[in-house]
């Protein structure tokens, strides 16, 4: 498991943190050294979509590190006072400039590793204005044979890209959970 240790000083008054077990919890927190708040780290949600048209998967190419010039679905990371799937309609406006309609929850992946859980929704575009946004280089639909795998930025997307098409093939769609370690 990932320990980050990253909170050094109180959200509240400003005083430096210590990380120790918190009476009754099983893992280390850091805690304020002055007014003894509990300060939890926690996960954060990459919320996305896997918009097609027809047979096609809309890809966005990174403007953005990590993975400069490779190839994504669009998706980020979640905003407070959001839902998921308002999340993932906002980054898909943001990152492809593309109208969807959201069809259901297809992927869940834990990515422990970075404290990181990836939901993507199966979306249906609503038309083929889209433009790339500031972080995507390019936008552009591809058959499943055109789809450039040596160039997929991240195990999320091309795990979410492998169930999609197989559903596809099969007609039948169900939600998908991994953990990528």
């Amino acid at each position: 498991m990932t320990q980050t240790r990253s909170i050094r000083h109180c959200k509240t008054c400003g005083a430096a943190t210590a990380y120790r077990i918190p009476l009754d919890d099983n893992r280390e927190r850091a805690i304020c050294t002055s007014c003894g708040l509990v300060h939890y780290e926690n996960p954060l949600n990459v919320v996305g979509t896997l918009p097609c048209w027809g047979e096609q998967v809309l890809l966005c190419r990174r403007a953005i590190e990590p993975r400069y010039g490779l190839w994504t679905l669009p998706a980020g990371f979640m905003e407070m006072g959001e839902s998921t799937e308002q999340g993932a309609l906002r980054e898909t406006d943001e990152e492809a400039g593309a109208r969807v309609a959201l069809q259901g929850l297809f992927s869940v992946l834990n990515v422990v590793r970075v404290g990181q859980v990836h939901l993507f929704y199966r979306a249906r575009l609503l038309g083929t204005d889209f433009a790339p946004g500031s972080e995507s280089l390019e936008v552009r639909l591809f058959h499943a044979h055109e789809i450039p795998w040596d160039e997929l930025a991240f195990r999320t997307v091309r795990e979410t890209l492998h169930w999609y098409l197989a559903d596809r093939i099969s007609g039948k769609y169900s939600i998908h959970c991994d953990d990528i370690v």
